[in-house]
């Protein structure tokens, strides 16, 4: 298989605890930092932009991001994961802005 460019956006809700997530989503992008394999990109409002050298790496890395929020005692985690995978040619989450910006 060829090699792919792979982007994803990952969004993890905790259900059941409070309205606000910012502890919990912290620790969740602190695990997606950390995995193999990913370029973290950026923090949005609604998700977390990362570049991943497959899909292994990126399933690892949403496994540590729901990990990580488990252990605040959730009990239950709604996941999100869009992913754009590309084979005719590498190109970074950042490049894919910067064509859009230019028109």
């Amino acid at each position: 298989m060829a090699k792919s460019c792979l982007h994803a956006e990952i969004s993890i809700i905790p259900i059941g605890s409070s309205t606000s997530l910012s502890m919990y989503i912290a620790s969740a992008i602190k695990a997606i930092r950390d995995s193999k394999g990913i370029r973290y990109h950026e923090v949005t409002g609604m998700g977390t932009l990362v570049e991943a050298e497959d899909m292994d790496a990126l399933f690892r890395a949403v496994k540590a991001a729901r990990d990580a929020i488990v252990e605040h005692g959730v009990k239950r985690v709604e996941i999100l994961v869009r992913i754009d995978e590309r084979f005719d040619k590498e190109k970074s989450l950042r490049e894919k802005v910067e064509a859009v910006q230019m028109y």
